[in-house]
């Protein structure tokens, strides 16, 4: 077995963080309305469903056991920033009470002993969608049990709630090597029983026992020998993530996250591949505009990525995959260390994350679409404390400290955060931005000691002759081997550097394309194109843009784009807070305006927003492909 790797950038702890702006509104939010309403103690009726007296005598339950854990770990992120004397006071009420439900053999689920993981289901044929004969979320529950614990463990301090995921734990791996197979545990080809890989990794990281590495070992090596998940071996032959089981956006994006972790405890560089593979599949053709991973197109599940290359703008985006997508690209960022995790990371949290959550921090789309309703979803729904678990990963992931102990700035906003370096001591970053209204960037840089250490900036593939100035001077923008421009320089407190990102109305292109192979005379293949609808978006700087019903009723519209270059049929309005109004000018209807797509319609329940218009056939319109 490989040595555990050395992480390319370590992520800091969110007490050292605060985040200010747009990102600092979500958190705010969150902790006042999901986290301090849906669960406050043992009688809120996410947490009761784990009493004995329920579960000695239930027999379903669908996923609904999953919200104790997500609440859990949303919720001791938060308690770990500090300054949340109620949310703490009611993490540790639930807990305690949690650990007073877990039986003697360490199961605290919400099934009867007859339904548990532990006991051997009939072998009945599975169905389309890979799922058991009898429905079952049991391990999947778990799961997020050992994560909420994990953190409440982190947050608080307290050996008890590390000793209860532990006994979780300790009762999968009895019910594996019993000769249970995992993937009978799941649908979707036992994907939502594998991801199980996740916290027993987590756990093995925390804890550095080899029981819980033996068992992220055994998870991936019964996911890999099930033939129609093959996580393993469909990952290192570069399978499209589509084509990995049912391609569920959630469930493989979290499988993801725990290769990435199972990576960094052994260095395997398998996994890093695979890993590496299935992302870049993801990334280059399941992500929406605002970074979301979508489905849902003809046969294709609502949920389920769409065959490589599908574009539809009502294609759905679920909040639980941007979660499990952003969580995959925090682990990315911390084994790599590379500017483009952090660049995926800012466009999802600014868009499609946004987009789904309503400004009182407690109502949630369960679906996003690029065109589409906006929809706020019910009590029970899985996207609701999905969402409230994303918006907590904002604050770790903002600023990072590289391997050499260079000091990262991942995400732009408002905010400060105090690092610690080995010579400068405790180094204050304060950004004054309105970003991602504007590309105005200063950062105020105070280390506790004058010290020779490296500041990386992101450049965004999107800021055009970006500029970067330290005390008024300009620096070469040349970024390094990790993606990032390194300032390295003795900084000493009251140092400054002004980071300025042009922001200009950027066209985006796609296409809804249809090709039917055959075969010339001559034996030949041949591919003639029978369908091609095209398609426009814009965006401003990190912002996707989307327009209401055009014309106040028509969800479409075909645009005849004009031959002359954007800036003269682009125009910009005045920001008037939140970011401000494009409006384009077409010479044969009235101007159609956009306003950044998280709050296109007002935020309000049953809104409509697009981010895509059709274009006229042929039409040669300006832009780049996405």
């Amino acid at each position: 077995m490989s040595a555990p790797i050395t992480c390319g950038q370590q992520l800091v702890t969110p007490s050292a963080v605060q985040l200010d702006g747009l990102f600092g509104q979500m958190l705010a939010a969150n902790r006042s309305g999901r986290l301090s309403h849906f669960i406050v103690d043992e009688g809120s009726p996410s947490i009761t469903i784990f009493g004995q007296a329920h579960k000695q005598k239930n027999q379903e339950g669908d996923w609904y056991g999953e919200h104790a854990g997500k609440w859990l770990s949303a919720t001791a992120r938060a308690v770990a920033q500090g300054g949340q004397a109620q949310l703490e006071a009611n993490l540790r009420r639930v807990a305690d009470w949690l650990l007073s439900q877990q039986d003697a053999d360490g199961y605290l689920g919400t099934y009867a002993a007859d339904r548990r993981f532990t006991v051997p289901q009939p072998p009945l044929p599975e169905s389309w969608n890979g799922e058991p004969a009898l429905r079952t979320w049991d391990i999947w529950t778990h799961s997020y049990l050992i994560l909420g614990f994990l953190e409440t463990w982190r947050a608080l301090g307290d050996e008890s709630y590390l000793y209860a995921a532990r006994r979780i734990a300790d009762l999968c791996w009895q019910a594996l090597e019993s000769g249970i197979d995992i993937t009978t545990l799941g649908n979707h080809h036992g994907m939502s029983a594998t991801v199980l890989l996740d916290p027993a990794a987590d756990l093995y990281l925390a804890t550095g026992e080899p029981r819980y590495l033996a068992l992220a070992e055994k998870i991936l090596q019964q996911a890999n020998a099930n033939p129609r998940l093959a996580l393993l071996d469909k990952g290192l032959a570069g399978e499209d993530a589509a084509f990995i089981a049912t391609g569920k956006a959630y469930q493989l994006s979290w499988n993801l996250v725990g290769l990435a972790k199972l990576y960094k405890a052994t260095g395997n560089p398998d996994y890093r591949l695979a890993v590496d593979n299935l992302w870049r599949s993801i990334r280059e053709h399941h992500l929406t505009l605002g970074g979301g991973p979508s489905g849902g197109v003809a046969h294709r599940s609502r949920e389920v990525f769409n065959a490589p290359r599908t574009f539809f703008p009502q294609a759905y985006v679920e909040t639980c995959s941007v979660l499990a997508w952003m969580q995959l690209n925090r682990e990315l960022l911390a084994i790599t260390g590379h500017a483009r995790h952090a660049a995926e990371l800012e466009r999802t949290a600014y868009n499609d994350l946004l987009a789904a959550m309503a400004p009182n921090g407690e109502d949630w789309c369960y679906y996003t679409f690029p065109n589409g309703k906006r929809v706020h979803t019910t009590y029970w729904r899985c996207c609701k404390s999905s969402g409230a678990m994303a918006v907590e990963e904002l604050p770790q992931i903002a600023y990072g400290i590289a391997a050499d102990g260079g000091l990262r700035v991942n995400l732009y906003g408002p905010g400060k955060a105090v690092l610690v370096h080995a010579d400068a001591g405790k180094v204050s970053l304060e950004q004054r931005t309105r970003y991602p209204f504007d590309g105005t960037i200063d950062i105020d840089v105070r280390p506790e000691h004058g010290a020779v250490f490296s500041i990386g900036l992101r450049i965004p593939d999107w800021a055009e002759d970006a500029r970067i100035a330290i005390n008024g001077e300009f620096q070469p923008v040349e970024a390094g081997d990790d993606g990032f421009v390194q300032l390295r320089r003795c900084w000493q407190a009251g140092d400054s550097i002004r980071v300025g990102l042009p922001m200009q109305p950027r066209l985006h292109r796609a296409a809804n394309i249809n090709v039917q192979e055959s075969r010339a005379p001559d034996g030949s293949p041949v591919a003639q194109e029978v369908l091609r609808w095209e398609y426009v978006g814009l965006s401003l700087g990190p912002l996707v843009y989307a327009t209401r019903l055009v014309d106040g009723y028509k969800t479409d519209e075909t645009l005849r784009l004009p031959d002359a270059p954007p800036s003269q049929w682009l125009q910009v309005g005045e920001d008037g807070g939140e970011g401000p109004v494009v409006t384009m000018q077409l010479q044969y209807r009235a101007p159609l305006q956009f306003e950044p797509y998280y709050r296109c319609g007002g935020r309000e329940d049953g809104s409509w927003r697009l981010s895509w218009l059709s274009l006229a056939p042929a039409c040669p319109g300006p832009g780049d492909h996405r």
